[in-house]
């Protein structure tokens, strides 16, 4: 992927900064549906704890589908990559799975945006996908909000 013209011209212009919001999205190679699988969603669930019990990130509102996950967090250190590279190595320790894209998607949050508009984006993201009836059927989620 590093070769590819669209991940590359993602990469331009990223910075991070601690202290600032973001809304990232890291999805599986090929989209395979793993989370699907109980204890591997909350294994992924843990690592998202891991990471702000570390320091690294605070966790705002999140929610696990099937083949990605959303998450909304203020950044605590410098480095997002390092950030989203070390959630993505733990869960890849513990569980001994190789199952992430190379890259994500990040959205830094801007000042003049909701983020309780943002956290109701993500958490409902099973009802927008017809996995649920209602947000209260889905097990994966989590926001300071609601």
């Amino acid at each position: 992927m590093k070769n590819n013209k669209g991940y590359a011209n993602l990469r331009k212009g990223r910075h991070s900064e601690s202290g600032l919001h973001y809304h990232i999205v890291i999805s599986t190679k090929d989209r395979q549906p793993i989370f699907h699988n109980l204890k591997l969603s909350r294994v992924l669930i843990n690592c998202l704890k891991h990471s702000d019990h570390s320091q690294f990130t605070e966790t705002l509102s999140f929610v696990v589908m099937p083949d990605h996950l959303h998450w909304l967090f203020i950044q605590k250190e410098a480095s997002l990559s390092k950030s989203i590279q070390r959630m993505k190595a733990k869960f890849s320790r513990e569980t001994k799975l190789k199952i992430w894209n190379e890259g994500f998607y990040d959205h830094g949050i801007k000042s003049e945006e909701s983020l309780i508009s943002v956290a109701r984006y993500i958490v409902a993201n099973p009802l927008r996908a017809g996995l649920v009836d209602s947000v209260r059927q889905y097990p994966h989620w989590d926001s300071v909000w609601l």
